[in-house]
C-alpha cells in the first residue's frame, strides 16, 4: 500500500478513535473513576472490567488471536450494562456503533451508572429489566451463533470443497478439507463490509456479497509458520483483479494449489519437472499428468480400468491412439498390461512458445512443460527495470503494489518518476497444481501475492465420489487423511 493510502486510512480512523475515548471518559466519570483512565490501553480495560464486576484475568485472554475479539466484545457488553444499556439493540450498537453511541452516552444527563452488571445485586434489583422474552433469548443465540461461526471462519478453520482436477490426485473432485487460517496467522478482512458465510456472490441473486466502499490495509495476525515449499495452499486466485470483475483482493475466487516456490527462489521448470535454485523439487507423489497411451489394435479401454486407474481427460485419436492424464502408479500398472503397447509421458518440447503461458512475452520461448529460469520476487529485493524484465514483474508492481507504471519509448515512470529500478514490498509464490497437465496456475498467471494467502489445507473430513458407479459414493479410505 502506498502512503497517500495508509494517511487516508488513519485520517478516517483517528477522529473514531478519539470519540470512543471521550465516551469512555465521561462514562468512566459516572461511575466515580478519574476520566483520564480511559486514556490508557489495557489499564482502561481493566478498570471497565471493575466497573462491570468481572475478575482481572479475563485481560490475560487478549493476547490470544481470536478469543480476545470475543473477549474484548464481552467486556464491552458487560461494561455498558452497568449504565442500563440492556436490549439487543443497544448491546449491537456498543460493538458496531461505539463511537457514535458511547459519547452519546456519556453525554446523556439520563445515563447513570447503576452498579457492577455481573454482581447478583445487580440481577436481583434489575432482574426485570434484564429478563429475556423469548423472542430475544431466540434472537440472541442466532447472533452469537452466526458471530462465533464468523470469527472462527475468519480466524482459526474454514472448510473447503475441491471443485476442479488441478490436483488430481493428490486430491480429487468431491473432497472436503479444512483449511488452517492459524499456520499461515490469519488475514483480518480487508473488506469488512460482507453478507456472512458468502464469498463474493450471493446464492440464488447472484448479486455481490460485500460493500467495497469501505476497505482496509493488508495485514495478517502472527502464524505458526511461513508458507514451505510443498504446501497445500488455498489462496484468492489473482486474475480476478481484472475486468469484469475487479474484486478486492479477499474476495477473490478461491484456488487451492501446491507451492512450488518461495520468495526469492529462482524456479526453472524442464521437461516438466520443477527445479528450485538449480535443484530438482520433489514431485508430488500422486500428482497427475498427460500420458500417450497406445493399445493393441482392436483393443479398447473397459469403464472398469478406467475408473481403478483413475484415467482422465481422455482423447482418442486412432483405434489404438489415446491421450489421457494418470498418475506414475497408474501409468506403470498400465504398462504391465498386455493390451497396451506404448505408456510415455506428453511432454512439450523446450524452446517452443505458448502465448498463453507466463509472462505472454515473444522473448520468452516458454511453454507448460518448460520455462524459467525466474526469480520469485521477495519482500526488499530489489529488480533492474528493462526491456526483459518488465514483461515479468510489470503485474506485481502495477496491480499488486498499486503504482502507476507507464512505458514511453525507452523511460519507464513509476508513479510519475523516471525508474530504472523497484524494490518490492510483498512476498510472492509460485503455485502449480499436482495434475500438471490440467491445472491453471502460475504457469499462466504468475505469482500470488503474500496478501492473497488464505490458509494451509490440513486434512480431509468427507470425499464424496459422484462418478463412481457403486450406489456408495463415499470414499471411505479418504476420511480425515492429512494431506501432504
Amino acid at each position: 500500500m502506498n502512503i497517500a493510502f495508509y494517511a487516508g486510512f488513519y485520517l478516517i480512523t483517528a477522529p473514531l478513535l478519539i470519540l470512543i475515548t471521550i465516551g469512555f471518559w465521561k462514562l468512566f466519570q459516572k461511575a466515580g473513576r478519574p476520566g483520564w483512565e480511559a486514556l490508557i490501553p489495557i489499564y482502561n480495560s481493566y478498570i471497565m472490567l471493575k466497573i462491570s464486576g468481572r475478575p482481572w484475568w479475563l485481560l490475560l485472554l487478549l493476547v490470544l488471536p481470536g478469543i480476545n475479539i470475543i473477549v474484548a466484545a464481552g467486556i464491552i457488553v458487560d461494561f455498558v450494562k452497568s449504565y442500563g444499556k440492556i436490549s439487543v439493540g443497544q448491546l449491537a450498537s456498543a460493538i458496531l456503533l461505539p463511537f457514535i453511541y458511547l459519547p452519546l452516552w456519556g453525554f446523556d444527563k439520563q445515563t447513570r451508572y447503576l452498579g457492577p452488571s455481573a454482581s447478583a445485586e445487580f440481577h436481583e434489583k434489575y432482574q426485570k429489566e434484564l429478563k429475556k422474552s423469548s423472542a430475544r433469548e431466540w434472537t440472541e443465540a442466532v447472533v452469537f451463533a452466526i458471530v462465533a461461526a464468523t470469527l472462527i471462519r475468519m480466524l482459526f478453520i474454514e472448510a473447503y470443497v475441491i471443485p476442479s482436477a488441478s490436483m488430481e490426485s493428490s486430491l480429487l473432485i468431491g473432497d472436503y478439507l479444512f483449511v488452517s487460517k492459524v499456520n499461515y496467522g490469519a488475514r483480518i478482512p480487508m473488506t469488512p463490509v460482507a453478507f456472512p458465510f458468502a464469498h463474493h456472490t450471493m446464492p440464488l441473486t447472484g448479486t455481490k456479497a460485500y460493500w467495497d466502499g469501505i476497505k482496509l490495509p493488508y495485514f495478517r495476525l502472527p502464524g505458526l509458520s511461513e508458507v514451505k515449499k510443498g504446501d497445500v495452499v488455498v489462496f484468492n486466485y489473482p486474475m480476478d483483479a481484472d475486468s469484469p470483475l475487479y474484486r478486492p483482493v479477499d474476495k477473490r475466487e478461491n484456488y487451492i494449489k501446491r507451492c512450488q516456490g518461495t520468495p526469492g527462489d529462482t524456479l526453472s521448470l524442464i521437461d516438466a519437472q520443477v527445479y528450485i535454485n538449480g535443484n530438482a523439487a520433489n514431485t508430488p507423489r500422486h500428482g497427475e499428468m498427460e500420458y500417450a497411451v497406445k493399445t493393441a489394435a482392436g483393443n479398447n479401454f473397459n469403464r472398469q480400468i478406467i475408473h481403478e486407474l483413475h484415467l482422465s481427460d481422455i482423447q482418442q485419436f486412432t483405434n489404438q491412439d489415446y491421450l489421457m492424464n494418470m498418475t506414475v502408479q497408474s501409468a506403470e500398472v498400465l504398462k504391465g498390461d498386455a493390451n497396451i503397447k506404448v505408456v510415455r509421458p506428453n511432454i512439450g518440447l523446450r524452446g517452443v512458445y505458448d502465448p498463453e503461458i507466463f509472462p505472454h512475452d515473444s522473448h520468452y520461448h516458454w511453454n507448460v512443460d518448460n520455462l524459467g529460469p525466474i526469480i520469485i520476487p521477495k519482500k526488499g529485493w530489489t529488480v533492474k527495470l528493462d526491456s526483459l524484465t518488465l514483461p515479468l514483474y510489470r503485474r506485481a508492481i502495477e496491480v499488486y503494489e498499486n503504482n502507476k507504471l507507464e512505458v514511453t519509448g525507452n523511460n519507464i515512470t513509476i508513479n510519475g518518476k523516471k525508474a530504472n529500478q523497484y524494490t518490492f514490498k510483498l512476498n510472492y509464490y509460485w503455485m502449480m497444481g499436482d495434475n500438471r497437465h490440467n491445472s491453471e496456475d502460475s504457469r499462466f498467471w504468475g505469482f500470488v501475492p503474500e496478501d492473497h494467502i488464505v490458509g494451509k489445507a490440513l486434512f480431509i473430513w468427507m470425499s464424496w465420489d459422484v462418478t463412481s458407479p457403486s450406489a456408495n459414493k463415499i470414499r471411505w479410505s479418504r476420511l480425515f487423511r492429512a494431506i501432504n
